[in-house]
């Protein structure tokens, strides 16, 4: 039994004890698989049959690695005898095989969420209900928590407090579709995932026989992350387990952190209450993250006050300080951490692979896309689509790619109809044919109606006329107006914005969606902002940057070798060298949407411990003092999960790199601002002192100079000029300064990084 001394004291303990309900409580980084995977070993070696185990996992990958591990212990072919899987395909095997008791064939078809949709698609359409009301991806969420919380068609219907939500919700009619979705999926012999949990639980309450039958099968019973498992999922396993009482969940309530998914923290909390007599062990030896990490983790976490106690340590080096970093804006934050990477995996010859950047949102990943295209560095996002990827994204740049080149037709094929403005898809193929047999492009069909017919209606002509003159406004003013002033046009006069922003009660994911597009304009803004007089600031220009941007082809070797991006929750169960956790502002993490209940405020907390614990060597904190949210510069404080690390484990580092040059001209230094006392919270600039701070650039003697017409200054672009205008102020103070080799040039100044070079 040599795999046996791999093992810590608690670790083994916790392998050997397999009789009777178990709670292993793992710390982040303690060994958890391993502990999971040689439990069931030692459990087969010690003549439990195979077929008496089951364990269930929330990944097929988790459920492929453990089986593989124990089939090198005690031999391939019995470990394939273990019931061993995720929730969803060991149950979905059990109702196969009684699929007749529920009146389903047992080849039944599994909808995914986009078979689900388009069925709810078909019944709001039939019922004659308001798609915008009636959104089917908000629908099926809506049923999905009624499924996970074993709320049947009728139960629902017949819940007053369930229709006087949906009534306030203006969704009057849910119960109805609820009900009919359900007949629908039974009538087609079809059931959707969260079927696949509650008939489970159907099968098991109105089939006793079945009930004791897998009782008597499945005498051992393992649960892995059991934090995050649902009301549906732990009643199966309570049932199952009720005879023999042989449970063991493994998991830790410090990272419990999907909730939005219907997650029950209580679940694991209130494990003891289930089973008084448990036997509980704890494995609180961290293998993964250094001394510090483990310790500011440790501090944090320690705010909870729904947890279970445990003291998380390590016996690793020391280990550096965590970085805290300031940046002025979010585009600026996006270029120093690229920038950090760039320099340390150079300086350490360390491969991409080793590095991760970590968000609360989908929307933050674009300034890092951006700045680490620009250094060439190889990046990959998981969890989620490239930022200029999203369909969202996508729809808003052929509006700006037909703007600019209205011949562009597969920008013209996505968006002639979207918003939707009743040009079907009969007219768009007539209009294709048609473009082809006269040898032109769609555009000109549509522009010149009467040079090109079309086999159409006289109402779709007309609505065709009236895009080609919505089309043809952008693109008089493509040349004449700077690229955010026509992006927030575009946005606005094409509907867009009405169409994702349709409805008060949006949920997640029209939220995203939104946000998207404004992160999209927020980005446009700061191009505009950042462009001094005469580079060119039109959406020409924005399009030509974003399409180098895109179209930087990786080969395979650079695609092996990457950057990881990914939000925070697509990170679990991750480790990677050295993590920054970028975008630490109050609002944003913790999220202000979390922040009206002890509750909320603890699954984010939760969230950043499960965030910082993904570290390894270094672990790096950022925030923006301000950020661009449609045109406008926000400002932002710092996240309190900061101020919540004790001093002695951080370092407030001053960036020093930015596109090549440093970020403190024209600002106090950081090491004024975190003097007397490491643990001290720093405070940004407010908006109003923005100008104070920004107009006051260094100069050869001074670095607190208020800059006036008449000075002498240097840019690190244009050289050696005269200052001849000053206008706006705040964040939008402009210079008017000419250069004897560039002409005159107008400068944005919390961007100029112009130095003085005397005074009149």
């Amino acid at each position: 039994m040599s795999y046996l001394e791999e093992l810590n004291e608690s670790q083994l303990a916790a392998v050997q004890h397999i009789e009777g309900p178990t709670m292993v409580i793992a710390g982040a980084g303690s060994g958890k698989t391993r502990v999971l995977t040689f439990r069931i070993a030692y459990m087969m070696e010690q003549g439990i049959d195979p077929f008496n185990i089951m364990a269930l996992t929330f990944t097929n990958k988790a459920a492929r690695e453990m089986t593989e591990r124990i089939g090198k212990i005690v031999g391939a072919s019995e470990a394939k005898n273990i019931t061993m899987g995720t929730f969803h395909s060991v149950f979905s095997r059990i109702l196969r095989y009684n699929a007749d008791r529920l009146g389903y064939p047992s080849n039944f078809t599994i909808y995914d969420t986009q078979d689900s949709k388009s069925l709810l698609k078909s019944i709001i359409k039939e019922f004659n209900l308001d798609d915008k009301a009636y959104k089917p991806g908000n629908v099926l969420g809506r049923i999905s928590s009624a499924k996970n919380n074993l709320i049947s068609p009728e139960a629902y219907e017949n819940n007053a407090e369930i229709q006087l939500e949906d009534k306030m919700a203006k969704r009057p009619e849910m119960a109805r579709i609820y009900k009919t979705y359900a007949a629908r999926c039974f009538n087609a012999g079809a059931m959707d995932f969260d079927d696949l949990l509650y008939q489970t639980n159907v099968l098991l309450r109105d089939h006793p026989d079945v009930l004791h039958h897998y009782q008597q099968k499945f005498r051992y019973i393992l649960v892995d992350e059991y934090q995050d498992t649902n009301y549906a999922q732990y009643l199966i396993v309570k049932k199952l387990a009720a005879v023999y009482e042989n449970i063991c969940v493994v998991g830790d309530d410090a990272q419990s952190i999907y909730s939005f998914r219907g997650a029950n923290i209580q679940n694991i909390l209130n494990f003891k209450r289930d089973y008084p007599d448990f036997a509980l062990y704890k494995l609180e030896q961290n293998y993964r993250s250094t001394k510090n990490i483990v310790e500011a983790a440790n501090h944090v976490i320690a705010k909870n006050k729904d947890q279970i106690k445990k003291t998380v340590w390590t016996g690793n080096v020391q280990g550096e300080q965590i970085n805290v970093i300031r940046t002025l804006t979010d585009n600026e934050e996006g270029k120093v951490i690229s920038n950090k990477i760039f320099d340390l995996s150079r300086a350490k010859g360390l491969s991409y692979n080793d590095f991760a950047i970590l968000y609360r949102t989908n929307k933050q990943s674009r300034s890092f896309e951006e700045a680490l295209r620009k250094l060439n560095i190889p990046y990959k996002i998981y969890g989620g689509l490239s930022f200029y990827q999203r369909k969202e994204i996508k729809d808003m740049l052929a509006y700006f790619r037909l703007a600019a080149n209205p011949n562009d037709e597969e920008a013209l094929k996505r968006i002639i109809n979207y918003p939707k403005r009743g040009i079907g898809l009969t007219t768009i193929q007539n209009i294709v044919i048609a473009a082809n047999n006269y040898g032109t492009s769609m555009w000109e069909v549509i522009n010149d109606q009467a040079r090109y017919p079309v086999a159409i209606n006289a109402g779709a002509k007309n609505k065709i006329a009236e895009f080609a003159i919505m089309i043809k406004s952008y693109q008089a003013q493509v040349d004449s107006k700077d690229a955010h002033t026509l992006a927030q046009e575009i946005a606005r006069t094409s509907g867009i914005l009405k169409e994702l922003n349709s409805e008060k009660d949006k949920g997640p994911e029209e939220v995203e969606r939104y946000q998207n597009v404004e992160e999209l304009l927020a980005g446009i803004k700061e191009f505009v902002v950042s462009r001094s007089e005469g580079e060119g600031n039109t959406l020409s220009e924005f399009m030509l940057e974003v399409a180098l941007l895109t179209d930087a082809d990786q080969d395979k070797e650079e695609e092996r070798n990457h950057v990881t991006l990914m939000t925070i929750h697509s990170s679990k169960g991750l480790e990677f060298p050295h993590v920054y956790l970028v975008g630490l502002e109050e609002n944003l993490f913790p999220s202000q949407m979390a922040l009206s209940s002890r509750t909320e405020l603890e699954e984010e907390r939760r969230l950043f411990y499960v965030a910082v614990t993904r570290a390894m060597e270094t672990c790096t904190l950022s925030y923006a003092s301000s950020r661009f949210q449609w045109g406008n510069l926000i400002s932002s404080e710092p996240s309190r999960f900061i101020d919540e690390i004790p001093g002695q484990f951080l370092n407030y580092e001053t960036p020093q790199r930015a596109a090549g040059r440093s970020l403190n001209s024209g600002r106090r230094n950081f090491d004024e601002e975190f003097s007397g006392g490491l643990n001290r919270k720093p405070v940004p600039p407010k908006l109003s002192s923005l100008s104070s701070i920004q107009s006051k650039p260094a100069s050869k003697g001074s670095t607190d100079v208020q800059l006036k017409v008449g000075y002498n200054v240097e840019h690190d672009r244009f050289g050696k000029g005269k200052v001849t205008k000053l206008e706006g102020s705040g964040a939008d103070t402009k210079a008017t300064i000419f250069f004897p080799h560039h002409g005159a040039k107008t400068v944005l100044l919390r961007f100029a990084n112009l130095k003085v070079l005397d005074q009149i």
